[in-house]
């Protein structure tokens, strides 16, 4: 009778949180871009007031709260503050903690946050979410003792179900839990949130007045508008095929605007035998850039990846590699210092340490100080993967890369020239990429306060291939805190590195076609209008370069002014055009 009762309870529960679900879900909820890059004193209140959580501030103790994984659960409070929450103690096991049973409702998007702390040091605590399909990583934080960390990510469901919510660590300390929010958002209800964002960071509204010598207005002018450069950078990596095949070539060129170097950079492929540097093949491709308007991004000076590293460098002595290494980063950054936008100048130093092993902890910091001494107008960036892909890599957590950023510019002279660093995200996806994940990375590295780019974006090939990429991308492009996107689409006539957006004729393949109509979607099209009473034509205006040209209504066909325009988030609101 008691089991039969119990599970009567569970059901009640299940059936009252889908009756809550699909309350919310009829609801148009805006998002939340706020996070935190800092560890407080006190959390912050829970998003969108918990969302389908129970008690989300433990403010009514331990309701809706069970243990996971036997080990046990309290109830606790701040002494200053009165604050309440909950801490999962003797722990011998990484699942041991508190959760929460919620129902999650079939394709819909919800997104996570909560407020951690550990008993002792910092430990790595990660999100789950515990479905009838298995596990999902949500999200994942470097939580310290003494202040509160803010985990912020997400997951997409795949069918309507029960599902629980919990906390695991590989440290054995007590996990202490706070302000917990789990809020579901129907996929319109996700567009929505991009379409306003894009509107707001890559839009403008522009009033053009039509004017006469004299300076009246000239009502019923002809103003057409073209678009002729996109303001925001999209390209993609390339090639040396490049050099040597014209279709390439024209199909590269009719695209993209920014560009990366695959491999042609690289200290591997400079300096094959040490001392005999060869530039010819990046020298060429830089020259073909440039002369089409594509900016380079400089990919890269060092990376610490030790299986990237070439045998005669790996043999130096500390006192041999501190001298090769100078070489290096003068050699390479003289040469093109000037003429690339950013330098990846430690490729992937969350992950792996090289140079670190060899130069002590400060090595990336110090590669830094170097190279922005030599090129103070490009941005430093750091380069790393998994940030965005992977929730459950503990290397490539948000914090851990804000930490990192912080280290290095704290390196540079005064601490005050950091604005020039920069966040660089590879974004390897799989098959399935986390979406929800995706965005809330993103708001907490733009607590950094640096431009963030997109630096490598592929998806691996499954089923829906071409709407998993097309989904990222929408996705980073309509944050606001992203500056450009470059995919890692270099073509090889043997294929791509994961990704080829055409085959060998240079026909797009499904993915490549879902680059092209983006592209022409975040244009502005080429219109036609008439100026009002007052001279006035309005119009809503992607980001970048336009040429418009304005006629007098009493003048001739042929006769008009035309005049250049650059549109983006500091430029005027209103031009006038004499005619």
């Amino acid at each position: 009778m008691r089991g039969s009762m119990e599970r009567s309870a569970v059901f009640f529960l299940v059936w009252a949180a889908a009756l809550v679900n699909a309350a919310l879900m009829a609801q148009s909820v805006p998002y939340d871009y706020s996070s935190s890059s800092e560890c407080l004193a006190e959390p912050l209140e829970p998003h969108y007031g918990g969302g389908v959580i129970v008690n989300p501030n433990f403010d009514d103790g331990l309701k809706g709260w069970s243990v996971f994984g036997y080990s046990s659960v309290a109830e606790a409070s701040s002494a200053a503050t009165g604050n309440r929450y909950a801490v999962a103690t003797n722990r011998t096991r990484s699942y041991q903690s508190v959760s929460q049973k919620v129902y999650l409702q079939n394709d819909t998007h919800y997104t996570l946050s909560a407020w951690l702390q550990v008993s002792d040091g910092s430990a790595d605590v990660v999100a789950v979410v515990k479905t009838a399909d298995g596990f999902v990583h949500a999200g994942g934080v470097d939580a310290r003792s003494g202040c509160w960390s803010v985990l912020k990510g997400g997951l997409t469901t795949a069918a309507s179900g029960p599902a629980e919510l919990y906390f695991e660590s590989n440290s054995t300390v007590d996990i202490w839990v706070d302000n917990v929010s789990l809020q579901p958002f129907s996929r319109e209800e996700w567009d929505a949130h991009r379409g306003a964002a894009i509107k707001k960071a890559r839009k403008k509204t522009v009033r053009l007045r039509a004017r006469d010598t004299a300076g009246n207005p000239v009502p019923g002018a002809r103003i057409s508008v073209e678009h002729v450069r996109s303001g925001f950078p999209l390209g993609s990596a390339m090639s040396g095929e490049i050099l040597r095949n014209q279709k390439y070539q024209q199909w590269f060129t009719q695209r993209f605007t920014v560009t990366t170097f695959e491999n042609e950079m690289k200290w591997y492929s400079t300096e094959v035998v040490p001392g005999r540097e060869d530039y010819s093949v990046p020298d060429a491709m830089l020259r073909f850039a440039q002369s089409h308007g594509i900016a380079v991004r400089g990919h890269n000076i060092f990376w610490d990846d030790p299986s990237t590293q070439m045998g005669w460098v790996k043999a130096l002595s500390p006192d041999q590699l501190r001298r090769a290494t100078a070489k290096r980063i003068k050699s390479v950054m003289s040469r093109y210092a000037g003429k690339v936008i950013a330098w990846d100048v430690v490729n992937e130093n969350l992950h792996f340490d090289f140079f670190e092993d060899k130069f002590g902890s400060g090595a990336s910091a110090a590669f830094y100080q170097k190279a922005h001494g030599m090129d103070g107008g490009a941005l430093m960036s750091m380069n790393d993967f998994n940030t965005l892909e992977q929730p459950g890599d503990p290397n490539g957590l948000p914090s851990k890369y804000l930490r990192k950023l912080w280290q290095i510019k704290g390196a540079f002279p005064g601490n005050g020239n950091g604005a020039r660093m920069a966040i660089g995200l590879e974004g390897h996806f799989g098959t399935k990429p986390n979406i929800p994940y995706v965005r809330a990375a993103l708001d907490t590295m733009s607590q950094a306060g640096v431009p963030i780019w997109l630096t490598e974006i592929d998806v691996a090939p499954g089923p829906d291939h071409a709407h998993h990429l097309e989904e990222v991308m929408r996705e980073v492009y309509s944050h606001p805190a992203v500056h450009g996107i470059i995919l890692w689409t270099a073509w090889h006539p043997n294929g791509c590195y994961v990704m080829c957006l055409t085959d060998n004729n240079f026909k797009n393949l499904p993915v490549g076609d879902v680059v092209d109509r983006l592209i022409g979607e975040w244009r502005t099209r080429s219109h036609v209008g008439v100026a009002d009473a007052d001279g006035y034509y309005e119009a809503e205006l992607f980001h970048g370069d336009y040429k418009v040209t304005v006629a007098h209504p009493e003048a001739a066909a042929n006769a008009a002014v035309v005049q250049s325009l650059s549109v983006d988030k500091e430029s005027d609101n209103e031009y006038t055009i004499h005619v």
